[in-house]
């Protein structure tokens, strides 16, 4: 398949890149740095795009969408959403965080201490999530992220499974992009969201 990882220079970024690239699949990856992007590959091509400019996020229609994109600043990741959606690509699987939007009820009542941690970009969050959602795409939702490896024992699962949110129950980068590949790779959760757990 053709694979295109938004912000392929991040930590979980990365993992996707390099997994998806073990996999056998030719990658596409942008960061608004390609130079940060550490991995050399015959089947990878880097290239330059920031999401705060859509016009530097030109994406092949027939790719699968895949984000690691992260923030510390509210508007970014709607900024996105709405880009790679403009592109109109095959898919898009997106990463978001387990307890908002969607997955509040789910995680219960512990997933209120994100509020302390996150502020003001939950509802960022929510947005781009929403119209990743209404676009047909897959957000994975997932707790706590650790650079941990991959879980043996990793899973996906729809909200209908969704445990209690705990801040100590952490989930690897590793896991939830394998778990965001097999969703490109075998479509079970198009248009709504899924939870990656260890």
């Amino acid at each position: 398949m053709h694979l295109t990882i938004l912000a392929a220079s991040g930590r979980t970024g990365l993992a996707l890149t390099r997994q998806a690239l073990e996999r056998g699949h030719t990658v596409t990856a942008i960061a608004r740095d390609p130079r940060k992007i550490g991995l050399d590959h015959p089947n990878l091509r880097k290239v330059a795009g920031d999401v705060s400019d859509p016009s530097s996020i030109s994406l092949d229609v027939d790719s699968v969408v895949l984000s690691g994109l992260g923030t510390d600043r509210a508007g970014v990741l709607l900024d996105g959403a709405k880009a790679v959606v403009a592109a109109g690509p095959r898919r898009i699987i997106w990463l978001g965080a387990y307890g908002t939007g969607g997955s509040a009820e789910a995680a219960g009542e512990g997933a209120a201490v994100l509020w302390k941690f996150l502020g003001d970009r939950i509802p960022d969050k929510i947005a781009a999530d929403n119209a990743v959602l209404a676009a047909g795409g897959t957000v994975f939702h997932a707790g706590v992220l650790s650079d941990e490896r991959e879980s043996p024992d990793r899973r996906t699962v729809g909200l209908d499974a969704g445990p209690p949110f705990d801040l100590g129950a952490k989930v690897s980068r590793e896991t939830v992009a394998a778990a965001m590949l097999d969703e490109a790779e075998n479509p079970r959760f198009p248009g709504v969201i899924a939870l990656a757990l260890p």
